[in-house]
C-alpha cells in the first residue's frame, strides 16, 4: 500500500480511520485557555480556511503565504489550509508573498501592505471570534469571514508530492518531505505529543501526529512549573523539544 504523500491525502486517510479522536489540544498557560479539536473539527476549520484563501481571496497553487502567528491552534489550521491548497508557507520577509495571516500583535505591520497582498488577521480570541474593535480597511477579519465558508473543500488544482510546501528558517520541504521527515518528534503510533515549539518553524509537531494517528498538545506561553502537570493531565507520551 502506497503511503500518502500530500496533505489532502494524509488528512483524508486520517478522517477515514478515526475522525472523532482528538488531533490538536491547545493550551495558553498565560490565560488558562484550553481548546481541543477532534480530527473532524480540525478538518472543518482547515476546509473553511482553505475556501477563504482560494474562493474568497483568489490564491492559487504555488502562491506564497506567511503565517505570522504565535503558537496557536489557528496557526495549525492555516498551515493545514495552505498545504491543502498547494500554497507555500514562506518567511515573513519573503519578497514574493501573495498573502499573510497575522495576529493582533503584528496587525499594524501587515495592514499597511493590504493593498499589495491579501492580509488576514485573527484576534486569537477563544472560539476564533472577531476583533472587538474595527480593524484597518483592506484587512480580512478571520473571525468574521471564516464562519460563512463551507465545511468541505476540494482544490480544483490540488497539490502534488513534489510541490514546495514550506520555506521557512532556512528549510525547504516539499509536500512529500513533510511526511518523510515527520518522525523527528519521536512520537510513537497514536501517542500524544506535548510541544512548546512553533508549528511554522517546526512543522513536524503537526505532521507526525496527523500521519501516525496521534495528537498534538500545543502549549503557548508555557510556564515551566505547569508543563509537567499538563503532560500528565493530557496523557502525553512524548515531548518536543525532547
Amino acid at each position: 500500500m502506497t503511503s500518502p504523500s500530500t496533505f489532502p491525502a494524509v488528512l483524508s486517510a486520517r478522517l477515514r480511520t478515526d475522525p472523532g479522536q482528538p488531533l490538536v489540544t491547545f493550551y495558553d498557560h498565560a490565560t488558562g485557555e484550553r481548546v481541543e479539536l477532534s480530527v473532524t473539527t480540525w478538518a472543518n476549520w482547515v476546509a473553511k480556511a482553505s475556501s477563504l484563501l482560494v474562493d474568497e481571496l483568489g490564491l492559487e497553487r504555488g502562491d506564497r503565504i506567511a503565517v505570522d502567528l504565535p503558537p496557536h491552534w489557528l496557526g495549525t489550521v492555516f498551515l493545514g489550509a495552505a498545504w491543502n491548497c498547494g500554497l507555500i508557507v514562506a518567511a515573513t520577509d519573503d519578497p514574493d508573498l501573495a498573502a499573510a495571516v497575522c495576529g493582533p500583535d503584528s496587525l499594524d505591520t501587515w495592514a499597511v501592505r493590504a493593498g499589495d497582498l491579501a492580509v488576514l488577521a485573527s484576534a486569537l480570541l477563544p472560539l476564533g471570534v472577531r476583533f472587538a474593535d474595527p480593524i484597518p480597511d483592506g484587512v480580512t477579519d478571520v473571525g468574521v469571514d471564516i464562519w460563512s465558508q463551507p465545511d468541505a473543500f476540494q482544490a480544483w488544482d490540488p497539490p502534488q508530492p513534489d510541490d514546495l510546501a514550506i520555506e521557512v528558517a532556512g528549510r525547504s520541504l516539499t509536500q512529500a518531505e513533510l511526511w518523510s521527515e515527520a518522525a523527528a518528534t519521536g512520537l510513537v503510533g497514536n501517542g500524544r505529543l506535548l510541544a512548546v515549539a512553533d508549528p511554522v518553524t517546526e512543522p513536524a509537531i503537526l505532521c507526525e501526529p496527523l500521519l501516525s494517528g496521534g495528537s498534538l498538545v500545543l502549549v503557548a506561553r508555557a510556564e515551566p512549573e505547569r508543563l509537567e502537570a499538563t503532560y500528565v493531565a493530557e496523557h502525553a507520551t512524548a515531548r518536543f523539544p525532547a
